[in-house]
């Protein structure tokens, strides 16, 4: 689970992210606390309490006081807008930039994507 080379707070905070996602989950419910993160991913619980902090921040999770870290009303849709937004930049763009230098109009990349879902449909990802 743990991937070499990426900040382990960010990791962290990606494994709750994903979990809003998903809908395991959900808004307005607890959040697993730092020291069940450390446990669980058997890291500092500084480094756990970095990550769910970065969350914090971006308004994804809120503190009750005394209780614990709970998802916030609304923050499958803030990590999903800034997941959206992330996939833009890294993919969209330079496909845009591509098609460009190959003079395809976006009529032309949507003909191209169109035919290329119809032909790997069905088919399990590598």
């Amino acid at each position: 689970m743990i991937e070499e080379g990426k900040p382990l707070f960010l990791q962290i905070a990606e494994q709750i992210e994903d979990s809003i996602i998903d809908g395991s989950l959900p808004e307005e419910t607890k959040a697993p606390s730092t020291n069940e993160l450390a446990g669980f991913y058997r890291i500092n619980p500084a480094t756990a309490a970095k990550g769910v902090a970065m969350l914090t921040d971006k308004g994804v999770l809120y503190k009750r006081r005394g209780i614990g870290m709970f998802v916030a009303e609304g923050a499958r849709e803030i990590v999903l807008g800034e997941r959206r937004a992330a996939f833009a930049d890294r993919y969209l763009d330079p496909l845009l930039a591509e098609a460009r230098t190959l003079g395809l109009s976006a009529s032309d990349l949507a003909a191209l994507l169109t035919e290329r879902a119809a032909s790997t449909e069905g088919k399990n990802p590598a």
